[in-house]
This record gives structure tokens, C-alpha cells and sequence, in this order.
């Protein structure tokens, strides 16, 4: 089987290359925009017929798209993706670890995409602020066979009350406050624009800020190593790249801190 999915997906990149040890399938990438692909693009990469080739029978779409700086999807191309999908025998399966970071932005509820998605898989962690958590939502039936293969690969949990119980009030309190991340991301947007080693900063939509360095002035490392220096801890995203996150233990007064330490970088 084949998995249609964007380059930049997290399912392709930082998962351990997963899709072929653990389901032994093949994929086939799309060179979207910022991780987010058309119903046209899976149309012309829908595979099967021919035994020479890999047989297509799931699309991934990533919200938000993590490697995109938190870009957000369009739902009505989702809504064309479903009914592409729907056509060719096709699942759809959505990476929502940030869907609340987009719902927050969209004012579109849960509800919606979980009638459109086959399954929906959301982290309670990041910017919910749960301590741990990732859940995958389905048809019964779909969930009685994931708890299958879990056991098969051995996981399961034991005395899981605790994490349901952060999970839930995760959930209940700490979605509509979401939109003050965005708030916190796209101020520091704004001052990465004014520094001096910074030649682009990807549009800031949610909580993830992806800038680009002059590599002539600083390495990402070096980078990160003098904001380090000034109590500013941030990750290195490629060979001239960092990303930024803001999340529930990121507040106002961190915010200026970012600011005076950006400010006061030399190389």
C-alpha cells in the first residue's frame, strides 16, 4: 500500500520512518504549500490497477502543519479531499496534534472534521498544556482494531486515570486561551523581522514562528547558542533554520525577555 501524504508532513519526516517499519507501506509525496496540498494534487497521485505499482489507500492531512509554521488548512479543500477519496476507495486520516491551535483561529469545532476524517488523532500536550497525551478518535470499530494492533506492538495502558484526568481538563480550560499563544507567536514575529541575522520569517498563523538565518552572520546553533547565553532556549529546524513555539508556560514577561535578548545579540 501507499500513504499520500506532503513532504513536509510529520508523518514522513519525524516519525522514524514508521510508515514502512511498522505498515510496511511505500509513500508518495506531494510538494504542497507550507504542508497543506489540493484534491487535485491527490487525484494525480491516486495509484492501483497496475500490479507494478504500490496500491494508494490513505491521505494524511497535517493541521497545523508543523514544518509550515503552524499553517492552517482551508476545511473546504479537506471537504474536496474527502469526497476524492471517498471516489477511489481511499481512508483520510488527520494529524490534528495542533487542531485546537487551528480551531482557535478558525472558530470551526471538532465536529467538523471528524465527519469528514476516517480517524483523528489530537496531542492534549503542546499547547493544550497537558503534562502527556496524544489520542487517536474513530469509528468503533476502527478503535477496536487500533487497540489490536497496540497490543500487537506492545503498548497499553495501565492506571491511566491521572493523564485522562489533565487530559480532560486540558480539554475544558485551556482551548479558548490558545489564541494568546498566537498573540505571544506573532509579536515575536515581528521582532525576528528587525534582527540582523534573520533574512525570513515564514507567516506566523498560530503558535509555531519558522525564521530563516543569514548564515554569513550566525549558524542556527551559534544562534541559538548566544539566545542560550540569555536564558532564551529555542530549536534548531534545519541547516540555516530555528523554530520558535509558544505554549501555556510562555508568558508576557518571557515574551520581553525574547525581545531584549534579541535586541542585544552580537556575533
Amino acid at each position: 500500500d501507499e500513504v499520500i501524504c506532503d513532504r513536509l508532513s510529520h508523518v514522513y519526516n519525524y516519525e522514524g520512518g514508521g510508515i514502512g517499519f511498522n505498515s510496511g507501506a511505500s509513500v508518495r509525496l506531494i510538494e504542497g504549500d507550507r504542508g497543506r496540498f489540493t484534491f487535485r494534487d491527490v487525484e494525480a497521485n491516486i495509484l492501483g490497477g497496475d500490479s507494478h505499482l504500490a496500491h494508494s489507500s490513505l491521505v494524511v492531512v497535517e493541521n497545523t502543519v508543523n514544518k509550515g509554521g503552524g499553517s492552517i488548512w482551508d476545511i473546504g479543500e479537506i471537504e474536496k479531499i474527502r469526497k476524492v477519496c471517498k471516489q477511489n476507495g481511499l481512508a483520510l486520516h488527520l494529524d490534528g496534534a495542533r487542531l485546537f491551535n487551528a480551531l482557535a483561529e478558525t472558530g470551526e469545532s471538532p465536529a467538523d472534521y471528524g465527519s469528514l476524517c476516517d480517524s483523528v488523532s489530537i496531542c492534549l500536550s503542546k499547547g493544550l498544556g497537558a503534562p502527556v497525551g496524544s489520542v487517536i478518535t474513530g469509528p468503533r470499530e476502527f478503535i477496536a482494531r487500533a487497540h489490536r494492533i497496540r497490543k500487537v506492538l506492545g503498548g497499553g495502558m495501565r492506571q491511566a486515570g491521572y493523564l485522562a484526568a489533565a487530559g480532560i481538563y486540558a480539554l475544558d480550560h485551556h482551548i479558548t486561551r490558545l489564541k494568546k499563544d498566537h498573540a505571544r507567536a506573532k509579536a515575536l514575529g515581528k521582532m525576528l523581522e528587525k534582527t540582523a541575522a534573520v533574512t525570513e520569517v515564514l507567516p506566523v498563523e498560530t503558535n509555531i514562528v519558522i525564521f530563516n538565518l543569514d548564515t554569513r552572520i550566525a549558524s542556527p546553533d551559534l544562534f541559538l547558542q548566544k539566545l542560550a547565553e540569555k536564558d532564551v532556549l529555542a530549536f534548531p529546524f534545519g541547516p540555516s533554520s530555528v523554530r520558535f513555539v509558544t505554549h501555556l508556560d510562555f508568558n508576557d514577561e518571557h515574551l520581553e525577555m525574547t525581545e531584549k535578548a534579541l535586541k542585544t545579540l552580537d556575533f
